[in-house]
């Protein structure tokens, strides 16, 4: 149950991500790792400035997975200049 969960919330914020971010969505799997990507990326980054709710709920991971994908999509664009 806890698989599906994530890759509902990963689908979520991989899709809020890439239409906040404007890029050429590559479909439903790609959103789905890059929720589930951005989900761990966003958690390591509020912790490194302090930021750590504990348990946020649906809700939390849902924007702390969207400002992870939109900063690995960020740093994707920086990195390779497209």
């Amino acid at each position: 149950m806890e698989l599906i969960v994530a890759l509902i919330i990963g689908g979520v914020a991989g899709w809020l991500a890439g239409g906040i971010m404007k890029s050429k969505s590559e479909g439903v799997v790609w959103n789905i790792i890059l929720g589930l990507a951005g989900g761990f990326f966003g958690a390591w980054v509020f912790q490194l400035i302090g930021i750590s709710d504990g348990s946020p709920g649906w809700l939390g991971s849902i924007l702390t997975a969207t400002f992870g994908a939109i900063l690995l999509i960020f740093l994707n664009r920086l990195l390779f200049k497209r």
